[in-house]
């Protein structure tokens, strides 16, 4: 593959500040093709003044030619073929299955938005009438809905390279409600981002956008993602990473002058808590399910079960011995890049050495260091022992999963208590252990974003129902998701318009309601014109 390693900047290339750097992959340690560009403080300028030139161009488009541009990235991706399959699996040493999926989901994300984009009501719009007879006062005519932020600065994941990254899911709801976006290209995938950048830039161009829409950029999360969070010109940021990378941002974008939202998914330990009924009649298939939601993608899903509850007893001491003996069996995994590998390493040695933790299993198979791997670990402990050493409560990205058991139902629910905010909780019960366990049920409410009942937290649908987002530090804001159509509202706000005249007021407003959306209109929900 040739690639040029520079920075896109709207419709130029640039080959930044004057550092280069290459990427090693993680699963043969050897250096691959490409030698790209570290973006330089010109290029942040260049980029974040041609977002904000766009604008106003890019938000008075029609609704059908937004949904046309998305379609047109998601037909430039399918166009790329094997080479960006290829390129991501040397890059992020994901099988080439599961990469193929994942272009999938990237496809069927930016047509799922294109689709929420042409239907219109995204906008909320909301009408209330004038009473001009009203008394003891007139009532104004009043007419608010949803318009774009503005530039949109996204930053790819490393566990998703297409699905999180330069066309994901962040990038897809910015540009379908008109912000342009900048993408700060992850340092683990630069060949998938440029191939993905490319495809971006040509359904730019064949739609005929201003160029400021996409811009993608190499560089340090530290050096150019700060400079892009501090840019005047940036109204919003979407970040998918470490607690600590999102934070940082966070706090970046707080001090601002004029602070800035930031919609960060950071970490989760989505706790699973299995019910002493559901042990009795399915512990075999929930040890099985467990498993596989454990190491999975080598444990690297933001909803991986990193902690698994259970009250002492027969019925628990089954499902530990029944994982005991499938971890050995299962071969270690390569990883996504060598400083994962390394963090996986330590967190999980760390948990090991923690008094009152028992090794319960780990793989009979050594990991290969040349190709990254990490080996499946599954630890355990006491609920009072979970309690007295938060560091177990630390998210251990990998395959790695901590069994915890409890004298008690209470106990539990106590622990429940002590967890912070996360993406998933997972219940596993008979309608008997439900009724018995409504309070723990309440605590998970207050705690996750989704609940899951009799299932496994990962794989996430993305349709109009879904919460990927939780109280932090799960997220940086647990009123918002980022997968789904929900999504869209990250990149929003609210504008109302007061005794605006017809001509003058935005066609989602104007009493004939030339789009045809829902509006709620005095109140009432319909599609009729006033």
């Amino acid at each position: 593959m040739n690639f040029h390693g520079k920075n896109f900047v709207a419709d130029q290339l640039s080959t930044g500040g004057g550092r280069t750097f290459r990427v090693t992959s993680p699963l043969t340690s050897a250096p691959l093709d490409g030698v790209f560009c570290e973006a330089g403080d010109a290029d942040v300028e260049a980029a974040a003044a041609a977002a904000e030139a766009a604008c106003t161009i890019f938000r008075e488009t029609t609704s059908e030619q937004r949904a046309a541009f998305l379609e047109k990235i998601a037909d430039e991706i399918l166009a790329l073929g094997d080479a960006l399959i290829e390129r991501a699996h040397l890059e992020s040493g994901l099988p080439h299955d599961r990469l193929t999926g994942e272009r999938g989901r990237t496809v069927g994300q930016l047509k799922l938005f294109a689709q929420t984009a042409r239907e219109g009501s995204w906008t909320d719009a909301r009408i209330d009438t004038a009473l001009p007879d009203r008394k003891p006062l007139p009532k104004p005519d009043l007419r608010r809905m949803m318009i774009p932020l503005g530039p949109v600065v996204v930053f790819g994941a490393s566990n998703f390279p297409l699905a999180f990254s330069v066309a994901g899911g962040d990038t897809a709801s910015a540009l379908a409600t008109g912000n342009p976006v900048i993408v700060k290209a992850h340092g683990a995938h630069p060949g998938t981002s440029e191939l993905t950048a490319t495809a971006v830039r040509k359904a730019v161009a064949a739609c005929g956008l201003p160029a400021g829409v996409f811009s993608m950029l190499h560089g340090s999360g530290k050096v150019i993602g700060v400079a892009l969070a501090r840019h005047p010109h940036t109204r919003a940021i979407g970040f998918t990473g470490s607690r600590a990378g999102g934070r940082a941002l966070f706090d970046v974008a707080a001090a601002r002058p004029d602070p800035i939202p930031v919609f960060a998914e950071m970490s989760s330990l989505n706790p699973v808590f299995v019910l002493p009924g559901a042990l009795r009649e399915r512990g075999a298939q929930i040890a099985e399910g467990l498993k596989n939601s454990v190491t999975v993608g080598a444990g690297q899903f933001c909803t991986k079960p990193g902690l698994v509850f259970g009250i002492a007893g027969v019925g628990l001491e089954k499902l530990r011995g029944t994982l005991a003996a499938s971890f050995p069996e299962i071969a270690p995994s390569t990883m996504l890049h060598a400083g994962i590998g390394e963090s996986y390493r330590r967190g999980a040695a760390h948990a090991t050495q923690v008094p009152g933790v028992e090794l319960v299993a780990k793989t009979k198979h050594a990991a290969d260091a040349s190709r990254t791997q990490g080996e499946p670990v599954l630890l355990a402990t006491t609920a009072r022992n979970f309690l007295a050493h938060p560091e177990l409560a630390e998210e251990v990205f990998g395959p790695f999963s901590l069994l915890i058991s409890g004298d008690s139902l209470a106990e539990l629910e106590t622990v429940a208590r002590s967890l912070e905010g996360q993406l998933t909780a997972t219940i596993h019960g008979t309608p008997d252990d439900l009724a018995q366990a409504a309070a723990l049920v309440k605590l998970l409410e207050r705690k996750a974003g989704r609940l899951v009942f009799n299932g496994f937290p990962t794989g996430v649908e993305v349709c109009p129902s879904m919460q990927h987002g939780g109280p932090y530090p799960a997220t940086t804001d647990a009123r918002f998701t980022s997968v789904g159509t929900a999504a869209l509202a990250r990149f929003v706000r609210p504008v109302c318009y007061q005794n605006f005249p017809q001509e003058m007021l935005p066609a989602e407003l104007r009493d004939e309601n030339p789009r045809a959306i829902w509006r709620l209109v005095n109140g009432e929900l319909t599609r009729a014109a006033i």
